[in-house]
């Protein structure tokens, strides 16, 4: 028999309220995001969820009117769950929540249907204005990246934004190769994805052909000069 979701709080249909769902895989970071967007944000959280399967179902029962989701989830990870999210309920807002620079994800983010992405080395106060901002059916991304994105849409021709070598990537294959950028070996990739070594080996083969590698090492050296790159 499988086992609902327990709801962290009922709706709030008494102080107009608005609903929100937290996925994070990590209980202390879930479950003090929820304490202060309720305390400090005015929002009701109507649901913690800490993978995709307990994100979709909570949203079914729950109606969120706005999700913060992270990307680092065990097994579907956080856009691919946000196009799965939108398939169901394309007018849901959904806000990425993050720990990794925007620089890497957040135009996949968008790209997948999100609203907004946000690190989450933010302030409660920034958490909150995103939130009402992608509530109000804006777009949010940092000043800073905004003002890139328009910088490489003018340098680009007709406008056309450049390609990049890791475009040809799907989105955990880019999570993958961002871990291999920070040196982190394949077993402790698979530790930190929550997926097995052999799988992790897997995305590895299929990375260094996408990027035309000729063995691994120029794979992981590709990886090291492109984070270094990306987030310096």
């Amino acid at each position: 028999m499988n086992s609902v979701p327990k709801f962290e709080s009922l709706p709030d249909t008494l102080n107009g309220r608005k609903r929100i769902l937290v996925v994070d895989d990590h209980a202390v970071v879930r479950k003090g995001i929820a304490a202060l967007l309720t305390e400090e944000g005015g929002f009701s959280v109507c649901g913690e969820a800490e993978n995709a399967p307990q994100a979709l179902e909570i949203m079914r029962q729950a109606d969120p009117d706005v999700a913060l989701v992270d990307i680092s989830l065990p097994g579907t990870n956080g856009i691919e769950l946000t196009k799965a999210m939108l398939a169901e309920r394309p007018k849901l807002p959904i806000l990425i929540f993050s720990v990794h620079d925007e620089s890497l994800y957040a135009l996949r983010a968008l790209r997948a249907g999100a609203k907004g992405y946000l690190m989450k080395t933010e302030s409660v106060s920034q958490i909150v204005a995103a939130l009402c901002k992608v509530l109000a059916g804006e777009i949010y991304v940092s000043s800073r990246f905004g003002e890139r994105l328009v910088f490489q849409a003018v340098q680009a021709p007709n406008g056309s934004m450049p390609s990049s070598p890791v475009d040809s990537l799907s989105d955990r294959e880019l999570e993958v190769l961002h871990h291999l950028g920070k040196g982190h070996g394949t077993r402790e990739i698979a530790m930190n994805l929550n997926l097995s070594v052999k799988t992790i080996e897997t995305h590895r083969a299929h990375i260094k052909e996408k990027l035309g590698a000729k063995d691994s090492d120029e794979m992981v050296r590709f990886a090291l000069d492109w984070v270094a790159l990306e987030e310096g």
